[in-house]
């Protein structure tokens, strides 16, 4: 397992489709997961520090973690099949339960806690960005600094 950190979400155009992106903490590697609009914003939310009025379903997820005195070790993205990812979220108890990366990455941001990679998933969809290739990844950071939760609503809402 490979620790990764989250460098953001953002839409991918033209598909209009939100990604978050992962890159592992030591190496060059980058990982792309499509996810859904409404995951896509509770990831931006927790990355930019905002506290919706009344708890949503991933800060519900983190209260009851730590009401039951259980919280979450670590996220780890365990697989992918057919371009679909699996992760499985790792409690205090010992305690494993499966879950989407997408929910998982939201509910680990909002704990601290560390998100790790199965090696086999970074050789299989990781992107390797050569140093020389920096300069576009800080140009996504750059966007990433000024993209909102609602640059992931859908036009219809």
């Amino acid at each position: 397992m490979r620790e990764v950190d989250v460098m953001g979400v953002r839409v991918e155009m033209p598909s209009n489709q939100p990604i978050v992106l992962l890159r592992e903490v030591t190496g060059e590697r980058y990982l792309p997961i499509w996810i859904g609009a409404v995951e896509a914003t509770a990831i931006a939310f927790a990355q930019q520090g905002v506290t919706p009025p009344r708890p949503l379903t991933h800060d519900l997820l983190k209260d009851v973690l730590e009401a039951t005195d259980n919280g979450l070790e670590e996220v780890r993205i365990t697989e992918v099949k057919d371009g679909i990812f699996f992760a499985t979220l790792v409690l205090a108890s010992g305690a494993e339960v499966s879950a989407r990366p997408s929910d998982s990455i939201a509910l680990a941001l909002r704990t601290g806690s560390r998100i790790v990679c199965a090696e086999e998933v970074l050789d299989e969809a990781g992107l390797a960005v050569p140093a020389e290739q920096e300069d576009e990844v800080e140009r996504f950071r750059e966007f990433l600094d000024h993209v909102s939760p609602e640059d992931f609503e859908s036009p219809s809402e």
